[in-house]
């Protein structure tokens, strides 16, 4: 029997990657969709009566596509492929999610909205009336916070009870000819849904309202950014010592015995010198060096992710990009970059202008990716922090040469904007979702697996032929 394939769709930051790993755990691979650079991921998971593939669409704000995932999600949904869609929607900002979720009503496929985010909702003393709004949309909706255990359940349920049910006809919207028209049309329809259905203040906490005017703040964006990143690098300096010293002591201590091994084997002398002289040494030096930083350095970093504060770093620096002439995107990709600038660089395909995509990824090798961190923080050790207060001379070093390449990476698109890469900067639309409390369980499972281990794993490929090809140059006589 075929998976039923289902589409799961959403507006960014409404908790889909949460929704897809309650649903399908590690049962999951991804890709890109054919004939385009944006990643696909799709998962398997059955419900008691249905085998099922999910496929992550990109999030997108509308139908009406204005960007490469947006164009991507629309074709997928408009396509034969999948027989039902999963829209996730948040709870906390309804009226916003609904003009999405009418346009996916009118796609002709079985639609189950699921409102994610109900404790936040809860939280700030929304209600809301699941019944009234599941009778107004002629769709089934359910409720949950897809963060608790419980919620896997109740989505394979509904999940069942959508595959099994007849497909009904899907509600039509008269919407006039132009888009503008179509688009009031279709907020004018949310509005009236919504109005008896969610009780209760909606829009921006006040909270997050108060914390954005310092995070934000036109006096205390730059200084706490600054702040915050020598303090992550200062963090992961003074932890990763002892664990680099004890590691490499281990596995160090492994070369003798592996040569031993090896000679027992039989392999000649040369060669068996060659592996653990040449490619075992400089393994073993690679990852004592980076993998404690690593191993510290992006869970500090994926936490900040989940807590809010990169998309408001991204906010602050949308200014400067823009009158350098590039794209706010930029310094997204950026930011990734810190982590690896590969990531960073295939990361430049959600900028939609050609221009401004190249800026992104000419500039994007002037910020210290994570394998060259390792080796900035052993010339900053050597030559400019004393033993005493070490880790905070060698941070606040760190922080300045960060600074210094972010700096140079403003300099470098405006010269090329000024230059071979001339054009007007485009604007786009950056949401800053609400601070949210962290899922330690996540951020480890995605800094560990998705970032620590498979830089880690790339950066073995090339130390292992690296350190065999260093020993025979340093050992054949030409």
């Amino acid at each position: 029997m075929s998976a039923r394939v289902i589409a799961l769709a959403g507006l960014p930051n409404v908790g889909k990657s949460t929704v897809f790993n309650r649903l399908t755990g590690l049962r999951q691979h991804t890709g890109n969709w054919t004939g385009k650079t944006v990643a696909s991921a799709r998962g398997a998971f059955r419900t008691a009566r249905h085998a099922c593939l999910l496929v992550d669409v990109p999030g997108a704000y509308s139908l009406e596509a204005r960007s490469e995932e947006e164009r991507v999600a629309r074709d997928f949904l408009l396509s034969d492929e999948p027989e039902a869609i999963l829209l996730v929607a948040d709870a906390t900002l309804l009226e916003r999610n609904l003009f999405y979720a009418l346009q996916l009503l009118e796609v002709g496929k079985p639609v189950l909205v699921c409102l994610n985010l109900m404790d936040e909702a809860r939280r700030q003393g929304l209600t809301i009336d699941l019944g009234l709004l599941s009778k107004r949309l002629g769709v089934p909706v359910i409720g949950l916070s897809a963060r608790e255990r419980g919620s896997r359940q109740k989505l394979l349920d509904a999940i069942d009870a959508l595959l099994d049910a007849p497909q009904a006809a899907p509600p039509r919207i008269d919407t006039p000819e132009s888009e503008d028209a179509r688009t009031a049309a279709y907020v004018r329809r949310a509005q009236a849904i919504c109005a008896g259905v969610v009780r209760g203040e909606t829009g921006p906490r006040a909270r997050d309202l108060r914390i954005d005017r310092i995070v934000t703040g036109r006096f205390f964006a730059y200084p706490l950014m600054l702040a915050l990143l020598a303090l992550l690098f200062y963090l992961t300096i003074r932890a990763a010592n002892a664990p680099s010293a004890l590691l490499s002591k281990l596995l160090f201590s492994l070369e003798a015995p592996l040569a031993a091994f090896l000679s027992r084997l039989g392999l000649p002398a040369r060669l068996n010198a060659m592996l653990t002289e040449g490619a075992y040494r400089t393994l073993s030096w690679v990852v004592s060096v980076m993998l404690p930083p690593m191993a510290i350095f992006f869970p500090l970093f994926t936490l900040l992710e989940d807590l809010g504060y990169l998309p408001r770093m991204a906010y602050n620096l949308d200014r400067p990009f823009r009158r350098c002439g590039g794209c706010g995107k930029q310094c997204l990709t950026m930011a990734v970059g810190f982590g690896c600038n590969a990531a960073g660089v295939t990361g430049c395909r959600i900028i939609d202008s050609k221009r401004e995509r190249l800026l992104a990824i000419l500039t994007n090798s002037f910020v210290p990716c994570n394998g060259r961190f390792p080796l900035l923080l052993a010339l900053l050790t050597m030559f400019f922090a004393p033993r005493s207060g070490a880790p905070w001379r060698t941070a606040l070093g760190l922080t300045a040469l960060v600074a210094l390449s972010v700096l140079l990476t403003f300099a470098a698109t405006a010269l090329l904007s000024a230059t071979v890469l001339r054009g007007e900067a485009s604007a786009y639309v950056l949401e800053l979702p609400p601070y949210r409390r962290p899922q330690p369980g996540q951020i480890l499972l995605r800094s560990l697996l998705d970032r620590t281990l498979k830089i880690l794993g790339r950066a073995a490929l090339v130390a292992v032929p690296a350190g065999a090809l260093l020993w025979l140059l340093a050992n054949t006589d030409l």
